[in-house]
């Protein structure tokens, strides 16, 4: 009996203690964009003299939340930036959650960006001018300090031509020490770039993640397939950007795959036929990165099992268009 009062005795002192410095669900969401299964483990050794064996407490306290970034836009294309909660419908795996604990109108996240640039032979044509682009874009859209990118030239193999920095000065040296030829590994380069750059990236503060892929999305040489890319991006909470480099005037196999990068985490495609429209392709992702709304909220029916739940967000006020990623993958616990 002492051996068992003083185990609970240990049992409601950690759990008063835990009740006062556990941040409430609307704090602690906003934290991730796929859901947490947190766990608090305590272990606590008692020596007590008429039993030899350690007792041993451990509590789990689980907070599944989920993250989303969205755009709204009317019929025109415009962004809605007024909206608020009560104009959306939100769907988790086909359930509406269980309960909202955020939504925001966010337009001075950080921004973690990186630019995969395609050095491939096909690009050659234009590739004076989207490197010109790409600095422009990165000198006018990342705040020192604030914002961080990184560069990665791809042909049959991914390079790094700079790091995750916030030196524009830096990341406009790397754009330019890019040189183009050789064939075209489009998926292996957002895989590596998701998998090695974004999923190791645990910043301490909420930020908004995004890849900018300039490419003509004709790929021939990699290990990894479409669909392994688009999971890995999904995985690592990133947005993708495409713009295309094709200037055939044409719709050509690579559009429709830099369609499905984009579409599949919420991105967007451009295909621009001008080279000045590489340009304004740039200057309306930078909009865009500036124009989101972010919900977050707690699913229904959740099990941390890892699998794929789908997430489906649409404006409840006529003639406007939602994107958002398609889905996210559950946790394993």
């Amino acid at each position: 009996m002492k051996y068992t009062n003083r185990v609970l005795g240990l049992a409601a002192l950690f759990l008063a203690t835990f009740a006062c410095v556990a941040p409430s669900a609307a704090q602690s969401a906003y934290m991730s964009g796929a859901p947490k299964v947190d766990s608090y483990s305590a272990t606590n050794s008692a020596d007590v003299s008429d039993d030899p064996q350690n007792a041993m407490i451990t509590l789990h306290a689980r907070v599944n939340e989920v993250n989303v970034l969205f755009i709204a836009t009317d019929k025109h294309g415009k962004f809605v930036r007024d909206l608020n909660q009560t104009d959306f419908s939100i769907l988790d795996d086909h359930k509406p959650p269980q309960a909202i604990l955020n939504f925001r109108r966010e337009t001075d996240l950080p921004l973690h960006l990186g630019l995969l640039v395609d050095v491939s032979g096909s690009v050659d044509s234009r590739f004076d001018f989207e490197q010109t682009a790409a600095t422009s874009f990165l000198q006018h859209t990342l705040r020192a300090g604030f914002d961080k990118a990184f560069i990665v030239g791809f042909n049959t193999h991914s390079q790094m031509a700079q790091d995750f920095t916030d030196n524009v000065q830096l990341l406009s040296a790397g754009v330019h020490r890019l040189h183009d030829g050789g064939g075209t590994a489009l998926y292996d380069a957002v895989y590596r770039a998701c998998k090695e750059k974004f999923l190791k990236d645990r910043p301490d503060r909420p930020v908004r993640k995004a890849i900018v892929i300039v490419s003509d999305g004709e790929d021939n040489q990699s290990e990894y397939s479409k669909a392994q890319a688009i999971e890995m991006a999904q995985r690592a909470e990133v947005i993708i950007y495409a713009i295309s480099t094709d200037d055939s005037g044409l719709v050509m196999r690579g559009d429709k795959v830099l369609e499905q990068l984009a579409d599949a985490t919420g991105g967007r495609a451009f295909f621009p036929f001008k080279m000045k429209d590489i340009t304004h392709s740039f200057a309306a992702i930078e909009d865009e990165l500036r124009s989101q709304y972010v919900v977050s909220y707690r699913p229904a029916n959740f099990d941390a099992d890892g699998r794929y739940r789908s997430i489906e967000i649409s404006s409840l006020k006529k003639d406007l268009q939602v994107r958002a990623r398609k889905g996210y993958f559950a946790p394993q616990q």
